[in-house]
C-alpha cells in the first residue's frame, strides 16, 4: 500500500524557480528507485510568491480547523485535506525573507510544528548556521536537484508509509520485551544461585569448599 502525499508549501518570489520547484517534486512522486521506489509517498505542491501569503494560508487553514468540533467526521477530513507536512521557502524574498517566515511559524506555537526548509542560491555560511539555530529542518543550495528531494521527503518524516513505521515500532515494542524477560531470568538466577551459596555457609562449608561447589 502506497504511503500518503506529502503536502509542500512552497514559497518563493520568483516565478520561474516557483514552476522548477513543482516541477521536480511532481517528478519525483515515483521515488528516487531501487526496490522502495514503489513505497516513497507522491508529492502534492501549494505554491505561494510571498512569506505573507504563507502565513496567511497557514492560519487560515488552521483556524477553519479550530472551527470544527475535534471529534466530528469533518473536522478529521479537515485536518487531512488542508494540512501542511513541510514548508519549502527561499530566502531572500522582499517584505518577508524566508528567515523571518521561518521565525513566525515557529512562534505560531503549535503542538506539531511544521518542519521548514530553507533554499538559496547563495552559499553563505553565516546564512546557513542562522537559518539552522532558529530551527529549520534543512538548508539547500538552488538550483533544487534530484537528491535534495530526498532529503526534503526525510525532512517531512515521509520517508516510509505509516504502516511500516507502526511495524517497526510494534518491533521494537516486543524486542525490548524479550530483553526485559531476559534480565528477569538472568537475576532470578543469580538470586538462585546466592541462595545456595549463603545456605551452604549457613552450614558451616568452608570458603573454598563453596568456590569449588
Amino acid at each position: 500500500m502506497g504511503a500518503e502525499a506529502v503536502r509542500v508549501l512552497v514559497v518563493d518570489d520568483s516565478p520561474v524557480d516557483r514552476r522548477v520547484v513543482e516541477l521536480l517534486l511532481r517528478a519525483h512522486c515515483g521515488g528516487g528507485g531501487g526496490a522502495a521506489a514503489g513505497e516513497a509517498a507522491p508529492f502534492h505542491v501549494t505554491a505561494v510568491d510571498s512569506g505573507k501569503k504563507a502565513m496567511e494560508l497557514l492560519g487560515r487553514r488552521r483556524g477553519d480547523r479550530d472551527h470544527l468540533t475535534p471529534s466530528s467526521p469533518a473536522a478529521a477530513a479537515a485536518a487531512n485535506d488542508q494540512a501542511i507536512d513541510i514548508v519549502l521557502t527561499d530566502y531572500c524574498m522582499p517584505e518577508m525573507t524566508g528567515y523571518d517566515l521561518l521565525k513566525a511559524i515557529k512562534a505560531l506555537g503549535s503542538p506539531n510544528p511544521i518542519p521548514v526548509v530553507v533554499m538559496s542560491s547563495e552559499n553563505e555560511p553565516q546564512r546557513i548556521s542562522r537559518c539552522l539555530t532558529a530551527g529549520a529542518e534543512d538548508f539547500i543550495l538552488k538550483p533544487l536537484k534530484m537528491n535534495d528531494v530526498q532529503r526534503l521527503r526525510k525532512c517531512s518524516g515521509a520517508t516510509r508509509p505509516k504502516s511500516a513505521v507502526a511495524g517497526d515500532d510494534d518491533r521494537f515494542e516486543v524486542s525490548h520485551y524479550f530483553q526485559l524477560i531476559f534480565k528477569l531470568i538472568l537475576l532470578a538466577y543469580a538470586v538462585l544461585c546466592l541462595s545456595q551459596l549463603l545456605h551452604r555457609w549457613s552450614n558451616g562449608s568452608s570458603l573454598l569448599s563453596l568456590w569449588c561447589a
